[in-house]
């Protein structure tokens, strides 16, 4: 299952040619990027596909992910973009406390 978000950051299911079309710009997709001092980055976008294999809840469409550091390609995933915000800050928290 394919999926594009609206104005507002709602998930809505698209067909794969809207898909492809929407998902070649990237600042759609960005949620937030955060760069560290020690050269560590937190990235969190939104995917565009369904990664929960199970069918048991709603799409994963978002992904936190780390690179570099203690935590080098720890990821989450989430269905909103609220989740999305609020997982990205946690992840930078993290990333901050065992770079110490």
């Amino acid at each position: 299952m394919k999926y594009i978000l609206d104005d507002n950051h709602h998930v809505i299911k698209a067909g794969l040619e809207q898909w492809a079309r929407w998902s070649e710009d990237l600042s759609k997709r960005r949620v937030d990027e955060t760069r560290l001092s020690n050269g560590v980055r937190v990235s969190t976008v939104f995917l565009g596909l369904d990664h929960r294999f199970d069918d048991k809840g709603p799409p994963l469409v978002f992904e936190t992910m780390i690179f570099g550091g203690p935590l080098d390609q720890h990821m989450w995933r989430y269905s909103s973009w609220d989740d999305a915000v609020t997982g990205h800050a946690v992840a930078v928290r993290k990333a901050i406390t065992r770079a110490k």
